[in-house]
């Protein structure tokens, strides 16, 4: 913020406005978390010079990580931004990896200096010890106060390289995010890797071969200003028409008609690791959701969307995102900026069931085999795992012990990344089952550590386990360890949301053909004898007996209809 500032690219004070300039998402602004990366460009005037600085503002969270890939695909440098009231985090070493593996220059920097908890030597002998930086290349700065911000504007401009694409060179750019505008279709935010694009010039896509006209271009400053051209190493915007969201290819390569060029390699899309079915509480709103699901997705494409269908819950969508935030997340913009009245099914990753002939990858709990019967062609069911890195100060190492191996974490180990006296942290590494962090691992985390404790993970493969399938929507698929006690529990939530009936309702959690748990939901009874006064007892009895033989009737040929307000409740409470 003190940068855009510093280089005029914002008032220096704004008055009765949100700084919050690059958090433009109302979900960012109430939970005071970045979750879209946004674009700046500013001007840098140094010594009778003048630079354009393109900035990328990207999340931090883990759900997000595929907006820093794709950040990263399109720039030269990036500031390793530390706190230096917090120290390395774990999601900080997955960024600083990503960085060098795409052979960006690194800028570290150490955030939050004025703070009085800041132990500016403590963290950088940190930042030495897990990433062998040189200390004297630390940047100290406040963002709160300016301190620091112009060294490192410096800095950016003495140790990044720019881009060496050359102006007479044919066009080539690189796609690497999109939005929405209801009057001007499509818009482009791209990388210009090499030539010049102007307005009027015709493009064409690698990725879908379809033809455009540019009918604008600009910059963001950090609003869109429109500019007549593009010039090699500028990240800009582009109008061109484009009507349908899907032909915005994250990824994609660009270049002018009769001019073909060699697609840029080295991005890899995003793959979903949490799914779940999100319905309208409105089945006659479906296809209003299903447009506004397309629409948001043109701004998150790591979002994977396909249509099915529920008895219980009518016409939905399932949908694959990177984490758990990420699905709340994306339930909220949903409910933000299209007034959406959604219902989520309770998240689920994705299986491979390998049969004997084939193997088939199972993301919706629905479509799971019964493992138990034992003419099943299954050979054998595996589940994703993921490589987990927890940073945690040292009197919190034995509660995350005790949390990972309760679910289910191996090959555990640690180090410490510094030993000073009273303040030592230590890096814990394991492998741990994915279906284990999707469901109320990172908040445990946070409470056991009271906050202090950070959390990375990365997708290491499939391993095999054993694993079975607990009305359709509600259906779950957990370890045979916990199926006992998961089964019991939603047992109980479905004791109190369904309503009562005039006969008796069990309800019942299966594995296969075995009753695990059971609640009976007792039938609303009527006095029947209120209206009898005086005369035999047998004449009361008879009118009970009637009552019982009546709902005993009911009970063979009754239905219950689980209300989706019903739905609604429960799935909220198992979140």
């Amino acid at each position: 913020m003190t940068d855009i500032k510093l280089t005029g690219t914002i008032a220096a004070k704004q008055t009765g406005k949100n700084e919050q300039v690059l958090d433009k998402l109302k979900v960012e602004r109430e939970r005071g978390i970045t979750v879209k990366a946004q674009t700046a460009s500013m001007i840098y005037d140094r010594q009778a010079s003048r630079y354009m600085l393109n900035l990328i503002d990207t999340p931090g969270h883990v759900d997000f990580a595929w907006e820093v890939s794709r950040s990263l695909a399109a720039c030269q440098g990036a500031l390793l931004l530390v706190d230096c009231s917090q120290g390395v985090q774990a999601q900080t070493i997955s960024v600083f990896h990503n960085a060098k593996d795409r052979g960006l220059t690194i800028i570290p920097v150490l955030n939050k200096i004025d703070l009085p908890a800041a132990d500016p030597d403590r963290v950088i002998a940190q930042m030495q010890a897990t990433f062998g930086i040189d200390p004297e290349a630390v940047i100290p700065i406040s963002a709160k106060t300016g301190r620091g911000v112009s060294e490192l504007l410096r800095a950016i401009v003495e140790r990044i390289s720019p881009p060496v694409g050359p102006t007479s060179s044919p066009f080539r750019g690189f796609l690497f995010d999109s939005f929405y505008d209801r009057y001007r279709g499509v818009i482009s935010l791209l990388n210009v890797k090499e030539g010049t694009l102007r307005v009027g010039d015709k493009i064409s896509s690698t990725f879908t071969g379809k033809r455009y006209e540019i009918m604008e271009l600009g910059i963001m400053h950090p609003e869109e200003t429109s500019t007549s051209a593009l010039y090699p190493g500028q990240v800009g915007y582009m109008a061109c028409n484009m009507k349908e969201p899907t032909d915005a290819h994250v990824g994609d390569t660009l270049y002018r008609v009769g001019q073909p060029v060699d697609p840029i390699p080295g991005f890899k899309p995003a793959k979903p690791m949490v799914f779940a079915g999100v319905y309208p509480i409105d089945s006659g709103d479906f296809p209003k959701l299903e447009e506004s699901i397309k629409r948001l997705t043109l701004t998150d494409r790591s979002v994977s969307v396909q249509r099915e269908s529920s008895s219980a819950l009518g016409q939905g969508c399932r949908l694959g995102f990177l984490g758990t935030l990420h699905m709340d997340v994306f339930r909220q913009r949903l409910e933000d900026e299209y007034n959406a009245n959604v219902i989520i099914t309770a998240p689920t990753v994705p299986y491979k069931v390998v049969y004997k002939d084939k193997e088939v990858i199972v993301s919706n709990p629905t479509d799971f085999p019964e493992v138990t019967d034992t003419t099943s062609k299954v050979k054998e069911i595996q589940e994703p795992t993921v490589s987990a890195s927890i940073i945690v100060p040292e009197q919190y190492f034995g509660d995350m012990m005790d949390l990972c191996f309760s679910h289910r974490a191996e090959d555990l180990d640690h180090r410490y990344l510094d030993s000073t006296e009273g303040s030592a942290r230590i890096l814990m590494t394991c492998t741990i089952p994915l279906s284990e962090i999707v469901t109320d691992f990172f908040d445990q985390l946070k409470s056991r550590s009271s906050g202090f404790a950070s959390f990375d993970y990365e997708e290491a493969g499939y391993r095999r386990s054993d694993l079975a399938k607990p009305v359709d929507a509600l259906a779950l698929i957990v370890h045979r360890s916990a199926q006992e006690s998961v089964g019991r529990a939603w047992v109980k939530k479905l004791h109190r949301v369904i309503p009562r009936q005039l006969f008796e309702v069990p309800i019942q959690a299966a594995i296969g053909k075995k009753v695990i748990a059971r609640e009976t939901l007792s039938a609303m009874r009527a006095d029947v004898t209120a209206g009898l006064y005086g005369g035999h007892y047998e004449r009361k009895m008879k009118h009970l007996e009637n009552q019982k033989a009546s709902k005993r009737k009911m009970k063979r040929i009754g239905t219950v209809n689980l209300p989706q307000e019903a739905f609604f409740d429960i799935l909220s409470q198992s979140k």
